[in-house]
C-alpha cells in the first residue's frame, strides 16, 4: 500500500477543502513546491497533486505542477482540469507519471478509451462518490451513475487504477468511509487508491486492511494529527 500525500492548489496556493465546497477553504502553504519538497524529504514515495481551479474550470496550476514534479525525484500523479488529449499529453510530457481523469471520464467514455490505448496505466480515473452516486465539475454537480457501476465500466475500458473518494468525508477528520472503500475492493480488480477522511494512524491502519492499493493523506497531515513519518511505517 502507497500512501499518497495530497496537495490541493487553489490560486498557485496549498489549501484544503471541507466536502470540496470551495467557500470552506483553508489556505495551509503559499508554496506548494516547498511543501512537495518537504514530503518527499519526510520519506513520501509518491506524491497526488490536484488542480483545483482546473477541475472547476476557472484557471490553471499547471506552471506549478510542472515545478513540482522537477524539484522532486518520486513520482507525481495530478488531476484537476485534464479534460483533452492535448492536456493528458502536456502534463505527461513535462514527467508526471499518472493523471487522473474525473468529469470527462463520466461524461466521454470514449475519452477514456483513447487515452488508455495511448498511455495504459499512466491513466487514473478518479471516481468523487456522493451518498453513493458520482460527482462531477468539481464535485458541485452529482450525476446519475452509481460509483461501483461506473468502477466496473471503467474496468471494461482498461483502466487498471482509481482514486476512489467519499465527498461526505473529505476534509472532515472524522475517519474514512471504510464501508464504501472495501465494497469498492470487493467489486473491481483494480488498485483502489482511498480517499476522504482520513484522521489519524489508526484509520490508515483500517483502510489498509480492506485491501486498497493507497491511501491518499490530506489535512490530517496539515493540521498535524498524522505524522507523515509514522504513516509511511503503515505502508
Amino acid at each position: 500500500m502507497i500512501i499518497f500525500p495530497a496537495i490541493d492548489i487553489i490560486n498557485g496556493k496549498c489549501v484544503r477543502l471541507k466536502q470540496g465546497q470551495y467557500d470552506k477553504i483553508t489556505i495551509f502553504s503559499d508554496d506548494p513546491v516547498q511543501m512537495a519538497i518537504q514530503f518527499r524529504n519526510a520519506g513520501a514515495k509518491y506524491l497526488h497533486v490536484v488542480d483545483l481551479d482546473g477541475a472547476r474550470g476557472d484557471g490553471s496550476n499547471r506552471e506549478i505542477i510542472r515545478n513540482i514534479v522537477h524539484a522532486v525525484d518520486i513520482p507525481v500523479q495530478t488531476g484537476g482540469g485534464i479534460r483533452t488529449m492535448a492536456d493528458i499529453d502536456e502534463v505527461l510530457g513535462f514527467g508526471v507519471s499518472r493523471v487522473i481523469i474525473g468529469t470527462s471520464a463520466v461524461r466521454d467514455p470514449e475519452f477514456v478509451t483513447e487515452a488508455v490505448k495511448k498511455y495504459g496505466d499512466r491513466i487514473v480515473v478518479g471516481i468523487d462518490a456522493r451518498d453513493g452516486y458520482v460527482a462531477i465539475e468539481g464535485w458541485e454537480k452529482t450525476s446519475g451513475y452509481k460509483a461501483l457501476d461506473f468502477a466496473s465500466k471503467m474496468e471494461s475500458l482498461g483502466v487498471k487504477t482509481i482514486v476512489y473518494t467519499d465527498i461526505n468525508t473529505d476534509g472532515m477528520l472524522a475517519g474514512p468511509n471504510l464501508f464504501a472503500m472495501e465494497e469498492m475492493v470487493k467489486r473491481v480488480k483494480m488498485d483502489v487508491i482511498a480517499s476522504g477522511g482520513v484522521s489519524s494512524l489508526k484509520d490508515i491502519r483500517k483502510l489498509k486492511e480492506t485491501g486498497v492499493a493507497g491511501v491518499i493523506v490530506g489535512k490530517a497531515i496539515y493540521t498535524g494529527d498524522v505524522d507523515l513519518k509514522q504513516a509511511l511505517q503503515i505502508e
